[in-house]
């Protein structure tokens, strides 16, 4: 996708050569132009596949989620990293470990938005390790859902996380896809959606 990497050469700041800090238009402060194209090219990817909830992570998952279940006509739903006390029964639970923050989450999403007639696309802002991607994935089987593909708006293409999702079975669809960050540069992988 032109634009995404347009805005991540212009915005994105590499901060060491696994971190990319995108904060000026996706991950504190939001481009709403760039969401919904965004949300369209993923729409685009799955429109056939019969998708019928999306699945994210809050919080930076939320915006591209929601344009893209706005082009699909489909709700959003969104794993909380804290339980809420009006969260108390009927929960499908998976921990998530963060690496940029060091932290595991236990995440969690009400049995009631996920059911055995689903058809899920996760999607989410960054792969890496894959964590919060098995995390979601884990999740959609608590609820014996079905899992259409996983779309990942930047990919950080040097780590692990796409050959742990590919050995689920799972398609993945990454907008942008970095081959690394090395000198503070980002270089992108040739095979990208445009």
């Amino acid at each position: 996708m032109k634009r995404l990497h347009e805005k991540m050469e212009q915005e994105g700041r590499v901060l060491s050569k696994h971190v990319l800090k995108v904060d000026s238009f996706l991950n504190h402060q939001i481009d709403p132009q760039l969401m919904k194209e965004i949300g369209e090219t993923f729409a685009e990817l799955f429109q056939e596949a019969g998708i019928t909830k999306i699945l994210t992570l809050e919080s930076s998952g939320i915006a591209p989620s929601v344009m893209t279940g706005l082009v699909l006509g489909v709700p959003v739903v969104f794993a909380r990293k804290r339980q809420s006390l009006t969260m108390t029964d009927d929960l499908l639970t998976a921990d998530v470990y963060s690496f940029t923050k060091e932290t595991t989450n236990r995440i969690t999403v009400s049995k009631s938005f996920l059911t055995e007639d689903d058809k899920v696309l996760i999607i989410d802002d960054f792969l890496a390790n894959g964590q919060a991607a098995l995390g979601l994935i884990n999740i959609v089987k608590q609820a014996g859902s079905e899992i259409a593909g996983i779309g990942i708006v930047i990919e950080k293409s040097f780590q692990d996380g796409r050959s742990l999702l590919q050995k689920e079975g799972i398609r993945v669809e990454s907008l942008a896809r970095i081959h690394s960050l090395q000198d503070g540069q980002i270089q992108f992988k040739a095979e990208v959606p445009q």
